[in-house]
């Protein structure tokens, strides 16, 4: 086989830039063998041992799992449980890639460095071994090649990966767990330019009054050598340079210096510094060693909390894989910043993994404001003890000068090795604690999936600091949003509380390589798709509830009407910040009188700024603006906060007035001097006016037929119970000036349903349930459930027809019972899709368009002729559209929704709630059935609809 690839001449200008630099102070520089991340690779020769495309020696990208690139076979990492294989696919990959040092180097240090290859790695310079095969997917690794390079001419790197370990340990550890199982050279491969003498690396333990302790190691140092330390603001400041002797022929050193004027770092204010560190000998610069840095004092304090700056912190947190659907664990800065800004958008602070992520990810952690929880792999199984020290070093060595890492996880789940532990002691000079996740350990419980009502030990009396580092666990349309007010107001009851980790950020939907047809992406049915995003970021409903529930700012509730006086309560609920260090507007939106009729907006009358008091963390006070004089012609009061780098906070809405206001105000009325007529006959009530005919059962009292001047509308089989019973009594038949009316009467929970038709075709419909309620003669049984989990009257419609709905209330994202939050009052407008949250990939489209839909006020079903509208009379309804379909590849357990009631259009007073992990009995109160209480001389519950069927 014929090398081809010689060292690029970029690569070339490079290293010819290296001679330049700093004069003698020649920096430790990085020189790509590879592409700096899988969207901007070099291709190396490659073969593939099985599989795809394999047994032949051809081109692969680097960086990339060799799957993504059509070589090998796929494996999720459940292969041995729900998926019922043998064993997992073993094949090898081998690399060659040729390169080229000028003769200038041979008196420098150079190490290969490979940030990460699954799972086995062997490295060959020119035929001969780099060191020991690496063993560990997940870890930055390095060899000294100095001696083995051919300076001034060709050199061949060779590379064998074997994606299947020869450690058992590792192979328990990493490939037995619930994740995709990728080969290959996936992160950057890389050499490092250093002098002879230099630094190696350093760990750094920045307080926040400004003091610092740097531990080195070292190389070749020298008799007469100094180190010089300056350290730099990323805004050009300046501050003193301390300079310190060095022991010659010493491999460490530590040393100690602390700098006036220094700004903390912390999630909402993550101030940054280049350190600087310049060794010496007799006054002459040999290396220059740099490195970012945020000063922040961490205290962990058994039976209390965890400090960061000396405030206790609560960690807003979201479980995160390194992944994207077309490149594997593959992936780039770019795709780590998209991440970081998703997490803070959500209002969150903390993130963590099941293995380190990727350095650019930490430097997004570290410059946007994120603690991290770093964790050494094992799922639910460990390394062994001599492997576990090795790949624990050089995890800490990689990330321990990170200020965004507060914690160090060993394993997940069972898959710790207690004689690692002491590794992470020994290497960080911060002595940030270790955790076991899931375990109750040393003082740090992180109980994984916690009930609403966790045990009184764990939690009410509990004795150690409690942040589970999973829960809400989000397959399919699950977790996340919904619940998440419950557990988190409880568990913020404790002052051991120190915050939670939601599983998990993203659906890992693989873009199938060896896949043909419609069906591209494969999550291995409901095994991966447990996020809150998809698989390219696509935002789920839950997003926004946690964004709002999670929001820095709190409102407390107050209903907003005409009489407005412009003030609301608010709390802070920041760790760090002032409340005034944010900005906060408000704007009157007023809609369209047609606006569900014609393409009529809503649109901003009144707008202005509102003041935000000094409010420290944790204080409660009152905001107030001046309510501009054209408030009560507007329709919503909006409230938007945004935060010290202008980021929204979120976005609060009220309706200014009550439903009846709106029915008014949106109802098209036709004047007309023509009257309604009712017809009664043994089968049928024949309701019509002007050019609208309803004609009801007399056997049911159901809706049987809608028509129009144009066509037929098909609502029928309805207004049906749901979530209680009743049987019909009896029909009247009246004529009321220019009305006509039919009043149906029920025994059971239905009491009545009134129908009255308009001379101008507006059908109204008066319902009135639990009244007085009664089995009454030959009835059997409840009127009502003793639980109730759907509660309204629901109708037939045929989906096929619908092509989208236009609707004034909560939006856009449908809701749960325990969801609402995250949804806002306006005018939404959305086409017709089917996606199903989870498996949807090909075509995920959000929001999605069936289910449950908050605060109807008016609605617009666009369904060509058979299209119709409604308005509601009382605040509080619920629009059920259709049934979500469910997944067709999830495997038992997965919960993809609760059940549906029968029907296809509900109005509805009690929609279910969705469960998460834990079955619904194990969640918070707004998660559970309601219970409903009839007392003679109750109104009971009352349904004000009005329906417009013309065109």
């Amino acid at each position: 086989m014929q090398l081809k690839n010689t060292i690029q001449n970029l690569t070339l200008a490079a290293f010819t830039l290296l001679l330049a630099q700093n004069g003698n102070a020649q920096q430790t520089d990085k020189i790509y063998l590879s592409g700096k991340d899988f969207e901007h690779p070099v291709q190396w020769d490659f073969y593939c041992t099985g599989g795809n495309n394999s047994q032949k020696w051809s081109k692969i990208n680097v960086p990339s799992q060799w799957e993504l690139e059509g070589f090998g076979e796929y494996t999720y990492g459940r292969w041995y449980k729900e998926l019922e294989q043998k064993e997992p696919s073993k094949e090898e990959g081998l690399y060659k890639y040729e390169f080229e040092v000028p003769a200038d180097y041979k008196d420098k240090n150079v190490l290969i460095a490979f940030g990460g290859a699954m799972t086995d790695t062997e490295v060959k310079v020119n035929g001969k071994l780099a060191g020991a095969i690496h063993q560990g997917g997940f870890y930055e690794f390095k060899y000294d090649i100095s001696s083995l390079l051919k300076y001034g001419s060709k050199n061949i790197l060779e590379v064998h990966v074997w994606k299947h370990s020869a450690n058992k340990s590792v192979n328990a550890a990493e490939r037995r767990a619930d994740w995709w199982l990728f080969g290959g050279i996936y992160r950057p491969v890389w050499l490092e330019f250093a002098p002879k003498t230099h630094i190696q690396n350093i760990a750094v333990n920045p307080k926040m009054d400004g003091s610092v302790t740097v531990d080195l190691n070292l190389k070749n140092i020298p008799k007469n050598a100094t180190l010089e330390a300056t350290l730099k603001g990323l805004n050009g400041e300046d501050f003193q340079t301390f300079t310190f002797p060095i022991k010659a022929k010493s491999n460490t050193a530590t040393i100690a210096a602390q700098w006036k004027g220094i700004k903390t770092w912390n999630p909402e204010t993550p101030n940054l510094y280049d350190l600087q560190l310049v060794l010496k000998q007799n006054g002459t610069a040999i290396h220059k060693y740099d490195k970012r840095i945020g000063f922040r004092t961490l205290e962990f304090r058994k039976q209390d909390g965890i400090y960061v700056n000396g405030t206790k912190i609560i960690m807003k947190g979201i479980n995160r894989h390194s992944f994207w659907p077309e490149g594997g664990r593959s992936t780039s800065k770019r795709i780590s910043e998209l991440d970081g800004k998703l997490i803070k958008d959500m209002n969150m602070n903390a993130v963590r993994g099941h293995y380190p992520p990727d350095t650019h990810f930490l430097e997004v952690c570290d410059s946007l404001g994120l603690f991290v929880l770093d964790e050494l792999a094992g799922w639910q199984n460990s390394y062994d003890t001599e492997t576990g020290k090795k790949l624990a070093t050089e995890m800490i060595t990689r990330d321990v000068n990170h200020p965004s890492v507060i914690i160090w996880d060993n394993g997940n789940e069972g898959g710790w090795n207690y004689d690692t532990d002491k590794i992470f002691a020994n290497l960080d000079p911060q002595k940030r604690i270790v955790i076991h996740p899931w375990a109750d350990f040393n003082g740090w419980d992180t109980h994984h999936y916690p009930t609403y009502l966790t045990g009184m030990h764990r939690f009410n009396a509990g004795e150690n600091v409690f942040f589970p580092t999973e829960f809400m666990h989000g397959t399919y349309d699950n977790g996340h949003g919904a619940a998440l007010e419950d557990f988190w107001n409880r568990y913020k009851e404790s002052p051991l509380f120190a915050g939670g980790f939601m599983w998990a950020m993203l659906d890992e939907a693989v873009k199938r390589s060896d896949w043909t047809g419609d069906v591209k992406f494969d999550s291995k049915g409901s095994l991966a798709a447990d996020g809150i995003l998809g698989p390219h970021r696509e935002r789920e409903g839950s997003y926004y509830t946690v964004k709002e529930v999670w929001a820095p700012i709190q409102f407390q509730p107050k209903q907003v009407s005409e009489n407005f006086d412009g003030s609301f309560f608010i709390k802070n609920d920041y760790l760090f910040s002032n409340l005034n260090t944010c900005k906060m507007e408000f704007k009157v939106m007023k809609a369209e009188n047609n606006v569900l009729y014609s393409n009529g907006v809503s649109s901003a009358i009144s707008s202005g700024k509102i003041e935000i008091p000094s409010m420290d963390p944790g204080e409660t006070r009152k905001i107030q603006f001046a309510v501009p004089n054209n408030f009560a012609d507007g329709d919503i009061l909006s409230i938007t906060a945004y935060d010290q780098f202008n980021k929204e906070i979120y976005t609060w809405t009220w309706p200014i007035h009550k439903a009846l206001y709106y029915a008014n105000k949106f109802l098209a009325v036709q004047n007309t001097k023509a009257k309604a007529s009712a017809v009664k006959t043994a089968s049928t009530i024949t309701l019509k006016g002007s050019a609208i005919t309803v004609i009801l059962d007399t056997a049911t009292g159901e809706i049987s037929s809608v028509k129009n001047a144009n066509s037929s509308i098909p609502l029928t089989n309805g207004p049906r119970p749901i979530g209680m019973k009743a049987k019909l009594k009896d029909i009247q038949v009246l004529q009321d000036g220019d009305k006509a009316i039919c009043v149906v009467n029920y025994t059971g929970g239905l009491a009545s349903i009134k129908w009255i038709m308009e001379p101008d075709g507006r059908f109204k419909m008066e319902l009135v349930a639990l009244k007085n309620a009664s089995g009454g003669e030959g009835f059997d049984g409840a009127f009502f459930e003793d639980k109730i989990s759907a509660f309204g009257i629901t109708f037939s419609f045929p989906e096929k027809e619908v092509t989208g709905i236009k609707w004034f209330g909560r939006g856009p994202y449908h809701v749960w019972k325990n969801r609402i939050k995250g949804t806002t009052f306006g005018i939404w407008e959305k086409d017709y899709n089917n996606t199903i949250t989870g498996e949807s990939f090909e075509n995920l489209i959000y929001p999605e368009f069936k289910g449950y839909h908050a605060n109807l006020l008016g609605a617009n079903l666009k369904a060509g002729t058979s299209s119709f509208k409604v308005f509601s009379e009382n605040d509080n309804l619920f629009l059920r559209l259709f049934t979500p379909d469910l997944p067709k590849n999830g495997f038992p357990g997965s919960y993809p929704q609760p059940p549906f009631p029968d029907g296809d259009i509900s109005f509805m007073y009690e929609i279910p709630a969705m469960r998460d992990f834990k079955p619904l009995e194990q969640q918070g109160p707004q998660s559970q059935p309601t219970n409903i209480r009839i007392k003679s001389g109750d109104d009971g519950i009352k349904m004000n609809l009005w329906f417009d069927f013309r065109n």
